[in-house]
């Protein structure tokens, strides 16, 4: 059996329940080495095998998993934060499924979640953005057309920028020729929910220059929107005045 599991954004108790078991329980451990927390390890049995896929191919990793599954082990595929966002589980899944081997997901708390707790934020504010978008800027990973920054810009929603802190120049650049002004709230939230985590609070027109001068090239989110501002309307959702399922309006 081969789990993919979900190490969570950073900090070694954010993995889930089940996630910390099948950790527990597992014979061989390979785990993505430059992201993951290493004191997830600690979950680990003191016999199990444990690999670090920072420097192995896809082909390689699949050896490991062909190995244990030839030998009746359970392996489990350690990735940062929730694997089905950029975790690259989808080509090693579907070889696992080519293979025959039982696999199953677990999920974990991605890191634009932990972003969103050290920012003290909520994406989603009533008549300011009701839609996040998660994307990343186009570097040697080429994104669809339709995809570009500059598109996505455009609808001027919440928005939160994965594997981007050192392409900041041109993402700024693209941002604003999207549609949002140069004062437009954003931040940099440096490997949130890790012991040393950082939060850079800035505008689209300064996060390339705030990245510089924090050093900050790597292991960081780029938020941006009105979300990060002040000015929101309150929820209807807890409002006296409107009535819903569970509750009657008062007035």
């Amino acid at each position: 059996m081969i789990h993919f599991v979900g190490a969570g954004s950073g900090a070694e108790d954010l993995i889930t329940l089940r996630g910390a078991k099948h950790l527990a329980e597992a014979d061989v451990v390979i785990y993505a080495g430059s992201l993951v927390n290493p004191a997830l390890l600690k979950n680990c049995r003191a016999d199990c095998e444990i690999h670090d896929s920072a420097s192995m191919t896809l082909e390689e990793v699949l050896e490991v998993m062909d190995r244990a599954e030839a030998a009746g082990k359970t392996t489990v595929r350690l990735h940062t934060g929730d694997p089905s966002i950029y975790g690259a589980i989808r080509e090693q899944m579907d070889a696992l499924q080519e293979r025959g081997y039982e696999y199953d997901v677990t999920p974990g708390v991605s890191s634009f979640c932990g972003a969103a707790a050290a920012l003290r934020a909520e994406y989603t504010l009533p008549n300011v953005s009701q839609t996040v978008i998660i994307t990343r800027a186009e570097g040697r990973t080429p994104v669809p057309e339709g995809e570009q920054l500059k598109k996505l810009a455009s609808h001027g929603s919440t928005m939160v920028l994965f594997l981007s802190s050192s392409l900041l120049e041109k993402a700024q650049q693209d941002l604003m020729d999207g549609g949002y002004s140069p004062d437009t709230p954003a931040a940099i939230v440096y490997k949130a929910t890790w012991p040393d985590e950082k939060v850079f609070r800035c505008t689209v027109s300064t996060l390339a220059q705030t990245a510089r001068e924090n050093n900050v090239t790597k292991t960081a989110l780029i938020t941006v929107g009105g979300f990060l501002g002040s000015a929101y309307d309150r929820s209807l959702l807890y409002d006296p005045g409107f009535s819903h399922g569970c509750r009657e309006a008062s007035r």
